[in-house]
């Protein structure tokens, strides 16, 4: 199976209420999400579904990617992508979406970056991967194992993702 993983994008710093889990894409984030969407697009990628962190900056980079392709059903909101939870648990609960074969992840630093250092070394500690706002990985795996086992097929920055739009 394929996993894509995408950072949120741009946000702002902080929200009208003061709380992280409320900041908003920007205007500017939204523009470049919508790009970096028409790359991912354009390179051919089929996600079944997209799984989303519930902190809003996560779940509208989502829907904007979602909006990308025709006949995707919208986000899912996926509570094990929020910053707070262990990779080994985000892991844990990605096991029941094993029989897709092409899966869309957006969440945050560092906990992106830890779930696929899991999955490529074992360890949350085997690999630093910093994926920056708007930036996709993708990963081969054969299932959600916290071992390793996975292959980096690629890791784009958003800027390479939006100029291929």
């Amino acid at each position: 199976m394929m996993v894509y993983l995408v950072r949120h994008g741009i946000a702002e710093d902080v929200s009208a209420t003061g709380d992280d889990e409320s900041r908003r894409l920007t205007a500017q984030g939204r523009g470049r999400m919508q790009k970096a969407a028409a790359g991912l697009r354009r390179m051919g990628i089929r996600p079944a579904t997209v799984l989303t962190s519930p902190l809003v900056r996560a779940a509208e980079t989502a829907a904007i990617i979602a909006a990308a392709f025709p006949g995707l059903p919208a986000p899912r909101d996926f509570p094990a992508l929020a910053p707070a939870v262990p990779p080994m648990e985000t892991i844990a609960a990605l096991r029941v979406f094993g029989r897709y074969r092409e899966l869309l992840l957006v969440g945050h630093q560092p906990n992106l970056g830890h779930v696929a250092a899991v999955l490529l070394t074992g360890s949350p500690d085997g690999l630093i991967l910093e994926l920056k706002k708007g930036a996709c990985a993708a990963l081969e795996l054969s299932g959600f194992v916290a071992r390793a086992g996975a292959v980096l097929r690629w890791l784009l920055p958003p800027r390479a993702l939006r100029q291929l739009a």
